[in-house]
């Protein structure tokens, strides 16, 4: 039987993630729960895989992804193409572990010159057509055809606009529609490679075979006149944990504008108070989505002409504070158990949460450089670098810095994960800094204004990602005491009946007879302590209190680390011990 490299995600059957990635699994799973969602359908991760191997789409996707498209006509009454009514679609990638902003998106493919004129017949606002279709060409030039996309004049039109990109690009935007389409998908599939993506594969530990698939969806249109727009929402607040809803919203606008970073967004309440019903319907599949996924949700929406669309709903991003919060919240309320509520929390977040903060008073004598949203909690301090590529380099020789962009893109990984801490001059909550940065950990501060920060670049500064401010110079900071918080008491104590190692404070240790790594030459470095700990039953100093000293410790037997804090240790060798027994 020939493989099946498509599948219809008509919320029939809900396919394995690994197989149909994380976003596709979403919206079948919401078309099950009778949720409103576009038609979609998925080619698979084996389909991505194939074409890597072959490099080239292997026998009979093309036909399959033509049938795709029919059906998807079949479903929206739309026709992709041609008018009187047109069908564009959405070719987005989606791995089965979340990545966000890492891979590519092509949006509005199916519009040219014959359907952006049956676009603006049927809908009577040629500005929306054209403004569509300026959109899709700067996108298909910069993710398709991997040329610079030049600066389209609002007023030069589609033929003027055509004719630019295509003497940017190194090939010309092909002719016909389904050559588009094709050519989409290939860069989807090609853009699981790229640099971003396999920085952020290797920070966060995953495989590198595991492909991506292209969900091919129905456009909806949040640009399409001022009863339409686009927004996130989580279902709770990714920065503190608390139990409220919470996400952004752009009238008249596209998916890209909100995440991009390039527009600062509404509130959500701003949604509330222009259209009640769809938010009332966003607030409801947000409580539907949680207590099914038991977990916080990151949906993605668009309303079209005051109807609601959910385009995505994933496991949120979270601050480190959020993290913890939530896991020990919906432990208390036997949504999960103790066992789940520590798996969700990481030895990475536990260390940004007890990581040093302000001292009492820092903040009030220091200079304010910038002020903007706090996007993600804690301290980082460094001296300012506005390049990524350069914040990279200072990083890997020592230095602390501090990443400041006017926004972030996903070509800016590289120099976030080698910051301290990030600040923008544009962009909200749920922009791509807001998020990446929530994801990493890392002390974030976005909005700050335009021309705010880059002026600044080579002097240290203090980023607060608790208050949203940049200060000038390197302010006074206090480390946090794990037993000070409630939640991290209630954590804790679930960690200490679960570890499969002892972890004691320095000031609980003495007399116990542990090998100290910091008068061992070589104890700081991780791949040296297997052969230090070789017989030994405890350990203190060095590099032992890190992930990799953790994993080691493990290995060797070892039945004690003398750290502080403890939880880090803790759950990093909770989190160790589940990957190895599976």
């Amino acid at each position: 039987m020939p493989e099946q490299w498509t599948i219809r995600l008509d919320g029939s059957e809900l396919p394995d993630k690994q197989l149909i990635g994380g976003k596709a699994w979403s919206l079948a799973r919401m078309r099950s729960l009778g949720l409103p969602v576009p038609p979609a359908f998925v080619v698979t991760t084996r389909a991505c895989k194939a074409y890597q191997d072959q490099q080239d789409f292997p026998d009979g996707l093309i036909d399959e992804i033509r049938e795709g498209v029919h059906w998807l006509e079949a479903q929206s009454g739309r026709c992709f193409g041609s008018g009187p009514e047109a069908l564009l679609l959405s070719i987005r990638s989606g791995a089965p572990i979340s990545m966000p902003g890492m891979m590519d998106t092509v949006l509005n493919l199916g519009i040219n010159a014959d359907t952006a004129s049956a676009l603006a017949e049927e809908t009577g606002d040629s500005r929306f057509a054209t403004d569509t279709y300026r959109r899709f060409l700067e996108m298909y030039a910069k993710i398709v055809l991997k040329a610079a996309p030049p600066e389209l004049d609002p007023d030069a039109g589609p033929d003027a606009w055509l004719e630019a990109v295509n003497a940017a690009a190194p090939s010309p935007v092909p002719d016909t529609l389904e050559e588009r389409l094709m050519a989409a998908i290939r860069a989807v599939f090609d853009s699981w490679g790229n640099r971003r993506a396999r920085r952020y594969r290797k920070h966060n530990n995953i495989p590198d075979d595991l492909g991506t698939a292209v969900v091919v969806q129905a456009m909806v249109f949040g640009n399409l006149d001022d009863n339409s727009g686009t927004g996130v929402l989580f279902s709770r607040n990714p920065l503190t944990g608390e139990r409220e809803p919470y996400g952004e919203y752009l009238t008249r606008a596209q998916g890209e504008d909100v995440v991009s970073g390039e527009h600062t967004p509404d509130k959500l309440e701003a949604m509330q108070s222009r259209q009640p019903e769809a938010h009332a319907k966003l607030l409801e599949a947000a409580r539907v989505l949680e207590d099914e996924n038991g977990d916080v949700q990151d949906i993605e929406f668009t309303v079209q002409k005051g109807e609601l669309f959910l385009l995505q709903s994933r496991t949120a991003k979270r601050a480190p504070a959020a993290a913890v919060r939530i896991a020990v919240d919906m432990q208390r309320d036997g949504i999960i158990s103790a066992d789940q509520a520590l798996a969700r929390v990481t030895s990475t977040q536990a260390r940004a949460l007890l990581a040093p903060r302000l001292a009492e008073g820092a903040a009030a004598a220091a200079s304010v450089l910038a002020s903007g949203q706090g996007a993600c909690p804690g301290v980082g301090t460094g001296r300012i670098v506005t390049d990524s590529d350069e914040a990279e380099t200072r990083a890997e020789g020592g230095e602390a810095v501090v990443l400041a962009r006017r926004s972030t893109s996903p070509e800016d990984v590289h120099g976030m994960l080698a910051a301290r801490a990030i600040a923008t001059e544009t962009g909200g909550s749920t922009s791509h800094a807001a998020v990446v940065s929530r994801a990493l950990g890392r002390p974030c501060v976005v909005g700050c204004g335009e021309a705010s920060l880059l002026a600044h670049a080579g002097e240290t500064v203090t980023v607060d990602g608790d208050a949203g401010k940049v200060y000038a110079g390197a302010l006074e900071v206090v480390v946090p005491d794990e037993r000070d918080d409630p939640a991290l008491v209630e954590l804790l104590a679930w960690a200490v009946d679960r570890a499969p190692i002892r972890v004691i404070r320095p000031d609980e240790a003495q007399g116990l007879d542990a090998l100290d790594l910091d008068s061992i030459d070589g104890g700081e470095d991780p791949e040296r302590l297997p052969e230090l700990l070789a017989g030994a039953s405890a350990a203190r100093g060095g590099a032992i209190a890190s992930d990799a000293g953790v994993a080691a410790a493990l290995n060797a037997g070892v039945s004690a680390i003398v750290a502080e804090p403890t939880l880090p240790v803790m759950l990093a060798a909770l989190h160790q011990s589940r990957a190895r027994n599976g």
